[in-house]
């Protein structure tokens, strides 16, 4: 019971990290187009991401498949900037979501990027594991949870400036995608690879 919980707490702190923000970037642009109402669409979305960076660490870990750290390490800021893109372009659309499993699909494909960064953590992190396929669920299990918390968060705020502060939807999108692009700007600058 201990190394579960140590291992979930691992995945729930990795999401959770203040020094390495762009994980909840990603999440928190991956819900602020939702409301509570669209909870379930939501939840797919974020899932599909958890399952993606799932997928990219059974890679490292079962099939020692790797990728030069310093292309991840820029994809991940595109990732979230292609998003926050997205958000802002497509606010207050309402054709935005008749085709859900490209979003779905997008933030698979997002998640194995942004598990392929974690890649060498983990690997240090399994190293001594004796079953690593159950601390993979265990550490995922810890992703979801934490991902979940940055949802409701944004959630409540969704609720805040769009139900009570009278904000409409599509502005408060294109304002708070608009500021996490601009906190995104200098990470793609500092991890520029041409």
């Amino acid at each position: 019971m201990e190394d579960f919980l140590r291992n979930v707490i691992f995945g729930f702190e990795h999401v959770l990290d203040w020094k390495a923000y762009d994980h909840i970037l990603f999440i928190a642009l991956l819900a602020v187009p939702f409301l509570f109402k669209s909870w379930k669409k939501l939840l797919w979305l974020v899932t599909a991401f958890t399952i993606g960076h799932t997928v990219s660490l059974m890679l490292v870990a079962f099939a020692s498949v790797t990728f030069s750290s310093r292309y991840i390490e820029f994809l991940v800021p595109v990732t979230i900037a292609i998003t926050a893109l997205y958000n802002i372009f497509t606010a207050g659309n309402r054709h935005r979501d008749n085709a859900p499993w490209i979003g779905i699909g997008i933030s698979l494909f997002f998640g194995i990027v942004h598990g392929f960064a974690f890649s060498s953590a983990y690997k240090m992190l399994a190293s001594g594991s004796d079953n690593e396929f159950l601390l993979l669920l265990e550490y995922a299990l810890g992703i979801e949870g934490a991902q979940l918390v940055i949802v409701l968060a944004v959630l409540v705020l969704n609720f805040l400036f769009t139900g009570l502060f009278r904000f409409s939807k599509k502005d408060w999108v294109q304002v708070t995608s608009g500021i996490i692009l601009g906190m995104v700007i200098p990470m793609l600058i500092a991890r520029w690879i041409w």
